[in-house]
């Protein structure tokens, strides 16, 4: 999907409608900087804004992916293109979140192996060694939490046994027993208990 072609699109549509970036923001319950962002090719609208934005300015959501009105003889052919590059974005940002995870994860564990040892083998005051502690601990944790809430919305977990591609909750991805990224959880297709594999596709 071209960016910058659907912002021009939003832009035409929005003025063909006379409506100011201030007055479509007040519509839509969001900033005039989010409206400016979209027209600029910047972002794209979050999908809970989507709906009420197409219908505000007269288009399907196929068109607002088009960046164009499309054909009825087109629509469908249009509309396999845009999901399939959807997908394609998908699997994209997933791939970043889960290199982010990675860079999360050992940012806390070193920090909070470093702050440990310093409270350990250096010369302190002892409240200085416990507040060294405990500050390695929240770090570490909070890391943990962050890193375990990317792994779990990022991609799939493929089941073992019926091959089901899932996201799964996550306290079951936070509990489970895991090495690497593939985790020992129950699918919820099947109910079995299996080693599944984290898949971006």
């Amino acid at each position: 999907m071209d960016q910058v072609k659907i912002g021009k699109f939003i832009s035409e549509k929005r003025k063909e409608k006379g409506l100011t970036q201030s007055t479509l923001a007040e519509q839509l319950s969001i900033t005039d900087r989010a409206i400016s962002k979209w027209e600029n090719g910047i972002c794209m609208p979050d999908a809970g804004t989507i709906p009420e934005l197409c219908k505000l300015l007269n288009i399907t959501i196929n068109d607002l992916f088009s960046g164009e009105i499309v054909d009825m003889k087109n629509d469908k052919k249009k509309l396999e293109e845009n999901l399939l590059e959807l997908a394609k974005q998908k699997e994209e940002k997933d791939s970043q979140l889960l290199a982010l995870e990675y860079v999360i994860g050992f940012t806390a564990s070193i920090t909070f192996m470093t702050l440990i040892f310093i409270a350990a083998y250096i010369k302190m005051p002892t409240i200085v060694s416990i507040i060294l502690i405990v500050l390695g601990s929240i770090i570490f944790a909070v890391g943990v939490g962050y890193a375990v809430r990317i792994e779990q919305i990022a991609g799939y977990y493929e089941c073992n046994k019926c091959h089901h591609k899932y996201i799964p909750t996550y306290q079951s991805v936070f509990w489970s027993m895991h090495m690497g990224r593939t985790r020992y959880m129950k699918c919820p297709r099947c109910h079995e208990k299996s080693w599944n594999k984290k898949v971006l596709k």
